[in-house]
């Protein structure tokens, strides 16, 4: 690697290009490769304060925030007067909820913005997280006043608005987005989740009509007509749909559902697991079902000698792996996963993954293949009470609620005892618990 603009060899590349590389690798989430990039580049020259903020912005991806902050701060000390540095600073603060330093972020980079559209929309994201929604209000306004075509500051508006019960407002923010992107997916999603939660399922369902007839291979558009429409039901959520929902969905996974959503399914597990095993001596091998950012893994680590981890979305499994206590983590889809892993497993557990399922007859079967004699699993779904027949049901959310006696007869029919089934509350969504079924069983000898 050279100090200049030319390579000297076929085998060296200038900075510049260097930077080049490893910026491509980064938007290819290749972030092991291109945080070795960017730390030649330091190596040759270590005040570079380009390559100093990106590598805080590879170091916060792979959960080392702590390290990425020092690395931009570095690079703002050499070079204090790009808004930029201060942005993604405050991006980072945000994203682990350390509001009153990421406001600071903030406003010193609209000091040296302050014509910047997206610096008014993060500042009110952060105000709307703080229920400050007066001035979050101003700074999406004078978002969308400094860029009347400024997409999220719309959608953002739309959102602070629900907030506030003005869903009339909120729409036509959402409506407003959609006429600035009509290709654009989440100005139909939160303009059709809005009319799921005012309970105008039928308006819902023909805003995602009007999508799937202007995008009919849309993964989102199409699950979510069938989940508000009834119709084209599909018996488990589709692979695309649930890539595409959560690879959006993984870099603000934890807050949205810690913070947000009083989200407890894996505690519940954990605690459920804690009752029908020994103490944890690391004496199992274990897998995460659905294993999403991780957030069961340290839970159960304490009970595994080896740790497994599969989900269907790659931005998931980036964001587990940085809880360093899975032994390995497995992209693909569960039951195909389980299918191909016969007795290999402990215990399996699955906290609130079986919801995008919803005849469960093919994933119990594979469950008890890949779980071994005597073996545990245990899982959470949404709760479909006095259902009478009906084994499972798709709601307007997109996911499904099942039937206690659905979950009794595949567990039976699998070869497992259930051990355990209590109702709990899972979350909460839109103030309202999201109640469902806790389960343990065991695989019969």
């Amino acid at each position: 690697m050279t100090n200049d603009t030319a390579t000297d060899t076929p085998k060296e590349v200038s900075l510049d290009e260097a930077l080049r590389m490893a910026i491509e690798l980064h938007q290819n989430r290749q972030l092991e490769g291109a945080e070795q990039l960017y730390r030649r580049i330091l190596e040759v020259a270590p005040d570079h304060p380009d390559a100093l903020h990106l590598l805080g912005m590879a170091m916060h991806a792979t959960g080392r925030s702590e390290e990425g902050v020092a690395s931009i701060e570095r690079a703002i000390a050499l070079q204090p007067d790009f808004p930029g540095f201060h942005l993604n600073l405050g991006n980072i603060h945000a994203g682990n909820l350390d509001n009153a330093r990421a406001t600071l972020a903030y406003e010193r980079a609209l000091q040296l913005a302050p014509g910047s559209a997206d610096l008014y929309n993060n500042l009110g994201a952060l105000y709307r997280a703080e229920k400050r929604h007066e001035e979050g209000r101003q700074a999406y306004l004078r978002a969308i006043e400094l860029d009347p075509n400024h997409l999220n500051a719309h959608n953002n508006m739309g959102l602070l608005l629900s907030d506030l019960g003005d869903v009339k407002g909120a729409i036509t923010y959402y409506c407003r987005s959609i006429e600035l992107m009509p290709g654009h997916p989440d100005g139909r999603k939160l303009l059709g989740m809005t009319y799921y939660t005012m309970g105008k399922i039928d308006e819902a369902a023909e805003v995602f009509r009007q999508w799937l007839d202007e995008e009919p291979d849309h993964p989102m558009a199409r699950h979510m007509h069938a989940a508000c429409s009834g119709q084209d039901v599909p018996d488990r959520a589709p692979d695309n749909y649930v890539e595409y929902t959560f690879d959006r969905f993984a870099d603000s996974f934890e807050t949205q559902l810690n913070e947000r959503l009083q989200y407890r399914a894996p505690q519940l597990c954990a605690d459920m697991l804690a009752r029908h095993l020994p103490p944890p001596a690391r004496q199992f091998v274990v897998l995460d079902a659905g294993c999403g950012t991780g957030l069961c893994g340290p839970l159960i680590a304490p009970w595994s000698r080896v740790l497994g981890g599969v989900d269907l979305s790659r931005g998931m499994i980036d964001h587990a792996k940085t809880k360093g206590v899975y032994t390995d983590l497995y992209k693909a889809e569960l039951t195909e996963f389980l299918r191909e892993s016969p007795g290999q497993w402990d215990v399996v557990l699955s906290a609130d993954t079986l919801c995008y399922f919803g005849d469960l007859t093919a994933l119990m079967g594979a469950s008890g293949t890949s779980v071994r004699p005597g073996g545990t699993l245990v899982f959470t779904v949404e709760a479909l009470e006095d259902a009478g027949d009906t084994p499972f049901r798709i709601l307007p959310n997109g996911r499904y609620a099942h039937a206690r006696h659905h979950l009794e007869r595949t567990l039976a029919d699998a070869g497992f005892d259930v051990l355990e089934i209590t109702r709990e509350t899972l979350r909460q969504e839109g103030g309202n618990p999201v109640v469902g079924w806790l389960v343990a069983a065991r695989r019969r000898a």
